[in-house]
């Protein structure tokens, strides 16, 4: 896949999510002051809701099938292994080739994928996201679980953290080859990128509560990847950036309404990460020693909520590292030159254990 072909492709999804639509909570009733709407934002999404409370999608991003040829010239080489069938929840894992030509190397570190898109939208065979996958386990090196968890509205919030602690035990117990001759489960770190970096902190906070339970598998911290997270009230990012082309406000209620279990705002627990002053487990994850990575750009919308959740990290002693960067705008870090950067920053964050 050519480096231009993804820049378009992103460029393609940056523009599926832009939209204006009413500020709603997830019952679908308006505030007393709606931002105004000048498009119709399922047109411009391209989905229909559905009687029943889903939705169809009309488009669909371009997916990249896993590949496990030895014989093929691939550097990283995946396989699609299912997790629950009666989810349909599966995972794709990637395996540096330098892994079976050099027998001598040690085990890798494993890196838990949670892919972004809103919560609704998107596969771990995504195109985007698989390319994302090979050139990070190629180049930190790490084995990577890629989690195909359910989407909402189908499955709202907690669906995927409940899928993505139920990949953390089914790693934990897997008999699959390449897990057990290549990744080394007591180095392990769980990541995503927007909605998939709220998936990876809310299944952090949980399995902080059960390391007994996950071993051998020991989660050494998060890497959060411009995450997902907002609240009722705006902050100065999100009206600045209220009609950005990449991630308008608008388009993030939306997504926020589709996912929310029904009846909450944006203050709930699952969106606004800091409300209340945070969760009480960060103290658990604290004594842990658990380190947090969070990065982001100034032109996301989102910069407020990812700068107050390193602050309030930090308030609370857990070691977190921010890395927030001029420019930019949510999904950058996906465009080949940024993720590269962003790779190079992740192998740091990993190698510091």
């Amino acid at each position: 896949m050519s480096p231009n072909w993804r820049f378009h492709q992103l460029t393609h999804v940056s523009t599926f999510f832009s939209s204006n639509i009413y500020n709603t909570m997830s019952d679908g009733t308006e505030p007393s002051h709606p931002i105004p709407t000048t498009i119709d934002p399922y047109e411009k999404l391209q989905i229909v809701r559905n009687a029943d409370g889903t939705i169809t999608r009309l488009f669909k991003l371009p997916e990249t099938p896993a590949s496990s040829d030895p014989n093929s010239p691939l550097p990283v080489f995946s396989k699609d292994i299912p997790i629950n069938q009666s989810n349909k929840t599966w995972a794709r894992i990637y395996l540096p080739r330098l892994v079976l030509h050099n027998p001598s190397t040690s085990k890798l570190p494993i890196v838990v994928v949670f892919h972004g898109g809103g919560f609704v939208f998107f596969s771990a065979a995504s195109t985007l996201i698989h390319d994302f996958c090979v050139d990070l386990a190629n180049e930190v090196p790490v084995i990577i679980a890629s989690v195909e968890y359910r989407l909402a509205p189908e499955h709202r919030l907690p669906a995927a953290y409940d899928d993505g602690m139920e990949a953390l035990y089914w790693i934990r117990t897997t008999k699959d080859e390449w897990l057990r001759e290549y990744a080394d489960l007591s180095n392990c770190f769980l990541m995503g990128g927007s909605a998939g970096a709220n998936i990876a902190y809310h299944a952090g906070l949980r399995a902080a509560m059960e390391v007994d339970k996950l071993e051998p598998l020991k989660i050494k911290g998060l890497i959060l990847q411009q995450p997902f997270f907002g609240g009722t009230q705006r902050t100065e990012s999100e009206m600045r950036l209220v009609n950005d082309p990449y991630l308008p406000v608008c388009s993030s209620d939306l997504m926020w309404e589709l996912s929310l279990p029904i009846g909450v705002d944006r203050d709930h627990e699952y969106c606004n990460a800091t409300v209340g002053g945070g969760s009480e487990v960060l103290n658990q994850i604290r004594l842990l020693g658990w380190r947090i990575f969070v990065n982001g750009w100034d032109g996301d919308q989102l910069i407020d909520r990812q700068t107050e959740l390193v602050k309030m990290l930090e308030s609370k002693n857990v070691k977190v590292v921010g890395h927030f960067r001029e420019g930019g705008y949510h999904g950058a870090d996906m465009e080949p030159p940024n993720a590269k950067a962003l790779h190079l920053l992740i192998k740091s964050f990993i190698s510091d254990y």
